[in-house]
């Protein structure tokens, strides 16, 4: 028997296999929204840390300096800005907010419902899916893919243009971070010109020595403010942001997955070990197998 022959006999095998199945119900996951409990503790944990150090120790030292907070809040706004255009920092605010306000994914339970959905396409047909259809635009990205596999797109067409939108929803997602990252970069450095500034002004007037002592206090608060605006706050949002956005990438690359192996009529078997190679260990499922 020759290999063409071979997999002639084992494709219908496979079909049969699939279609002894009965036909599932779809119940697409929609994404919770909910705070993000992890961000928000650990920068008032945080500042709490510090602020409780400071109330502990017996010195009289004020840690407030409005000039410092000044040169160290506003000066890392503009500095920031010279990086970015107009539009980029308009979308500042949505920084913070992704940070603390994310969308909650179930990667396994959308890898089950899209097997759900291959054996619906493999047994009756792409059109079957616009049963669907109300399910499935719950989220959009979802409902463009299998409208894309309904209207009979080509698998390869349905990459490419699946893939510019992932890309183009990761750039977005990198700029974003990327606001939030040069701020923190910034924020030490505008603490250290707070700092020179101080020891300038304090230099200037030597001929008063009780003068030195709070001077030098005041020069230095704005390093403080300095590190914990861009240590503290501003660079684990960044990261936070970039952690985001590949989670909501891992998701839509499961939907152009599945797309792609529906819109080529593929076994969804395969379909489900072409899932698993991108789900993390443990929430790789095992449809056919339970």
């Amino acid at each position: 028997m020759t290999t063409d022959a071979a997999q002639a006999t084992a494709q219908p095998e496979e079909d049969q296999a699939t279609a002894s199945l009965p036909l599932p119900q779809i119940s697409v996951p929609v994404p919770r929204t909910k705070m993000d409990l992890a961000t928000l503790l650990g920068i008032i944990g945080s500042l709490a840390l510090i602020a409780g150090a400071i109330f502990m120790s017996d010195s009289d030292a004020s840690f407030i300096n409005l000039p410092s907070i000044l040169i160290v809040v506003l000066g890392t706004m503009a500095a920031t800005s010279i990086s970015f255009t107009g539009d980029e920092l308009l979308k500042a605010g949505s920084v913070i907010r992704h940070s603390l306000i994310r969308r909650i994914y179930n990667p396994a339970a959308l890898a089950k419902n899209l097997i759900a959905l291959a054996i619906v396409s493999r047994k009756k047909g792409v059109l079957a899916l616009s049963v669907y259809e109300r399910d499935l635009r719950r989220d959009p990205f979802l409902g463009r893919a299998m409208q894309m596999v309904v209207d009979g797109v080509l698998p390869a067409d349905i990459k490419r243009l699946l893939g510019q939108e992932i890309e183009s929803l990761l750039d977005r997602h990198k700029r974003s971070a990327s606001i939030a990252l040069r701020a923190a970069e910034i924020a030490p450095a505008m603490g250290l010109i707070g700092t020179l500034v101080g020891l300038v002004q304090m230099l200037a007037d030597l001929e008063n020595p009780e003068t030195i002592g709070p001077a030098m206090a005041v020069a230095l608060l704005t390093t403080f403010y300095g590190a914990i605006m861009g240590n503290v706050i501003l660079a684990p949002l960044a990261v936070k942001l970039e952690k985001n956005s590949k989670d909501e990438a891992m998701i839509k690359t499961l939907i152009s997955i599945a797309a792609i192996s529906m819109a080529g009529q593929e076994n969804p078997r395969r379909l489900e070990m072409l899932l698993n190679s991108e789900l993390p260990p443990s929430d790789r499922i095992n449809y056919f197998d339970q």
